[in-house]
Formats: C-alpha cells, structure tokens, sequence
C-alpha cells in the first residue's frame, strides 16, 4: 500500500473540499488480498443537492474561461498525472485487482486521452454554412458550438481512472463542468484524479466526485439542472438510467458479448495468441472482450487445438506479479456468477475444454475457462459474461459465421480473421456492430476512435472529438 496510499482519499470532493460523507460507509477492498484499502463516506441526499448545485456553479465559471485558459490547465493536469503515474498503476492494481502491467497501460492511455483532448481544444469548432443561393443570398451563416451545461457521468469499475478521463476531459475542454459517481468498488483512481484537478486552478465545481448510495445518486440522473448523462456499464443499468433521465442528452456505453470469426485464410499460430489475450486478459472483465469465438469446419479441429493449448499457458494469480495475465474477479458475487453460469451451461449439454473451475478461492480467481457446444438458452449464450469465460463454436462457412455473430442483442466491436478482401468487404457491410476490427480483436481500441454499439450495447459514442460534439450544441448566426 506503500506505493499508493498517498492518493488514497476517503470522502466525496464537491466544491474543490473532500466532504465527508453523512448517510452509511462502504469497504473498499484490496481485490487480491481482501484487505480493506479504505472505508469511504457515502453521502445524504442533502449533500448531494449541494454537489448538483456545485456543479450549476462550476459549470457558470467554467464556460466564461477562454479556450487557451482551459487548454493550459488540462496541460498542467496532463504533466502532474505524468509525475505520478506508477503511484496510479499501483492504485488501480489494488483497487481493480487488474495485472499491473495493465494497470500502467490504463495510465498511458488516460494520459493519452487527455492530449487528444488538449489537442483538440485548440481546433473544435462550428462550420460556414453556405447561403448564397435561393433566399440567401447576400446573407452569411456559420455556427459555433456551445457546452450543454454541467454533466452526470457514472463510471464502472474496470478502467476506474481512463474512463473517467473519457468524460471529463472532453467536457473540460470544451467547459463543461462533471458530476462524477465512480464505481463503489473503485473510487479512489477518480478521486486521485480529482485532487489533481483541483491543483491545476479549475474553477471550484468543475469536477465534483462524490460517493453515494444508488437511491441518493439517482437525483443526478433525474435533475434538470444536469443536462447531459454518459454512463458506462452493464445494459440493464444503462438503460433504466435512460429512462430515468427524462430529457438529457444521453452518451451510453454498455458493453455486449464480443465475437471473432476466424476463416480458413488466416494464420491460425499467429492469432490464436492474440484471441487469448482478447478473451482472458484481466480476467475477461472489459466490455469488449472476447466472448464469442467462431471459426469455419475445415479448420476448427485444429485452431481448437492450439487455442487449448494456448489458455494452458496463461499466467494466474497475484496482479502485483508483473508476468500474471489473469487475476482476480472484482468480488465473490462475480466469482459465484461465473461459477453458476458455467454449472447451468454444463446442466444443458456444453462441454467445457479447458478450466471450468476456482482457481484461488480465497483470491477470488477463476480459472481461463473455453466452452463449446453451448446452448443459447443459458445466460453464457446469450448475456455478457464479463468474466475469464470463452466460447467456442464451430461454423459450416464464413457467412453462417457472419449470422451466428449477428444472433446477439448486442452490437458493439467484432473482430475479424481472414485475408480474403471480399470476405472483409461482407462481415463490414453484414455485421451489426459499432465496429468491425480485421486481423484485430474486438478489445482493440485506441482513445481517440469513435467507440461505441448499437441494439443493447449503447448509445452515442466515446472518443474525445465524438464525445465533445455531443457535450455541445450547435447555435447558428445568420447576418
């Protein structure tokens, strides 16, 4: 704990103040060890209004700052992340229980996704709209866009410092102020991060985090004086927030059952590494990890084979060990979850090749685990998984593929395996999903990238220029 106890805070920040919470407290634990990291404040309904109200304010403060002002405070921001980066990875080592490994790689990227912001700061704007003809003519017109007005963001528990970057640095940039509610199980990436905003000469309530009960937090997504809600997590809770929001604009990113097709063109020793990496790499517990694996008759038996072989290899247990790939679940709830969904997969008929089983109970680690012949009637064939869990299925030809991918109510990214140029030109224009990645798995994602689904994977989508096109609005000027 050493090596990340000094960014470890216990209590909301609104208003630039950490505030102590007045309703219950909550255990955070260590997800490897179980050990208790902090016990945070959650705050009473009175507080939150003060929270929302800070928010109204900061937001009113923030949009009068010019776009240089703004610019070099998210450059400040960047440069003392920066300083602290390992203390960071370590932070969310412990916090997420992610391989610490990845842990730096989730604090280079949320440095990256802040320079996008930066650098985008400097050139987001409106467009000349041409009139010169009809009865336009003489008259000019362009438009430029304006902050909605202060943000509810809800973020999971997974990436617990980039995608809280992902919402508020567009929205910074842009001069919107963030309500955040982080993930109970992971706040303290989000109020480190809080902290630094606060040094870097933000107006007061430009960014409040605040640590609340769902029935207290659920005043954020009802209130007027909120006008835009971008949430991440599971479809169920994103869209009963919906619902709940009324009228706000609405970016929602919710996961899904992440497929790859892998045809008989393909190099199969050297993606079958990359299709491991995609399903098991932090415990499968990353919304576009691979779930769904499809691969066509004349080579299933063999890519079967070395995909077996390769799960064998992976490395389990303590995330601190640089070498583990795969480490705990987020908590006994998921570790049970997982093992139920397994037991009723088997109770039908799949066939499980590979794990199926606790690995480290105490830890909560599961073992990488490859079905097949799983039915869709069970929660594994249909519902997202979000765990160290894979399938795998064989198909007659590539288009049978493309339609098993499709027999999901999920659509968010599809990873493609074939050097058939025809074949990619049909999963592009067949597949139904937010993006179709070839030679790539689905968990493939660069910051800067519109992300996002379509059916129950979401709404709208992430990516610093997407997203701050949608905390805007455009106004129009005719003279």
């Amino acid at each position: 704990m050493d090596r990340y106890k000094s960014l470890v805070r216990n209590s909301s920040l609104i208003h630039n103040k950490f505030c102590e919470g007045k309703q219950s407290t909550f255990d955070v634990l260590d997800k490897f060890d179980q050990s208790i990291i902090e016990t945070v404040s959650y705050l009473d309904c009175y507080q939150m209004e003060v929270a929302i109200e800070s928010a109204v304010e900061g937001f009113n403060s923030l949009r009068s700052l010019n776009t240089g002002e703004r610019r070099d405070c998210l450059q400040t921001l960047q440069k003392l992340l920066g300083e602290r980066a390992e203390e960071f990875a370590f932070l969310i080592c412990a916090e997420a229980g992610k391989p610490i490994e990845y842990a730096r790689a989730e604090v280079l990227r949320t440095i990256s996704t802040l320079d996008h912001a930066i650098d985008l700061s400097r050139t987001f704007s409106g467009e000349q709209i041409p009139m010169d003809f009809d009865g336009g003519v003489g008259k000019q017109a362009f438009t430029r866009r304006f902050p909605v007005g202060p943000i509810a963001a809800i973020s999971p528990f997974n990436f617990p410092l980039n995608l809280v970057m992902h919402k508020l640095a567009p929205a910074l940039a842009v001069g919107c102020s963030v309500l955040l509610k982080p993930s109970p199980l992971t706040p303290f990436s989000a109020l480190a991060l809080a902290e630094l905003v606060r040094e870097v000469g933000f107006p007061d309530g430009s960014f409040n985090v605040v640590l609340a009960e769902d029935h207290i937090a659920q005043k954020m997504i009802e209130d007027g004086r909120l006008k835009l809600l971008s949430f991440t997590g599971s479809a169920y809770v994103g869209w009963k927030l919906k619902a709940l929001s009324k009228n706000k604009k609405c970016i929602l990113e919710l996961g899904g059952d992440a497929a790859v097709l892998v045809d008989e063109s393909a190099d199969l020793e050297k993606i079958t590494p990359q299709i491991v990496k995609g399903a098991y790499m932090y415990a499968g517990q990353i919304c576009i990890s691979t779930q769904r694996i499809f691969c066509v008759s004349s080579i299933y038996s063999k890519f079967k084979k070395l995909l077996i072989n390769e799960i064998k290899k992976l490395k389990i247990g303590n995330p601190l060990i640089e070498e583990n790939e795969v480490g705990p679940m987020i908590n006994s709830f998921h570790l049970d979850r997982i093992s139920s969904w397994i037991d009723e997969a088997e109770s039908l008929g799949a066939d499980c090749l590979v794990g199926g089983a606790v690995f480290d109970m105490e830890h909560n680690i599961y073992r990488p685990t490859l079905l097949e012949n799983v039915p869709r009637n069970c929660k594994l064939g249909h519902e997202e998984v979000f765990g160290p869990v894979a399938i795998i299925e064989e198909v007659k030809n590539f288009e049978q593929g493309l339609t098993k991918i499709n027999q999901s109510s999920y659509g968010l990214q599809t990873g493609i395996f074939t050097e058939n140029i025809n074949r990619m030109k049909l999963a592009f224009e067949t597949i139904e999903a937010g993006a179709v990645l070839i030679g790539m798995i689905p968990g493939f994602r660069i910051d800067h990238m519109p992300y996002g689904g379509i059916k129950n994977s979401g709404l709208g989508r992430e990516g610093i220029k997407y997203a701050m096109e949608d905390m805007t609005e455009p106004k129009l000027l005719i003279f």
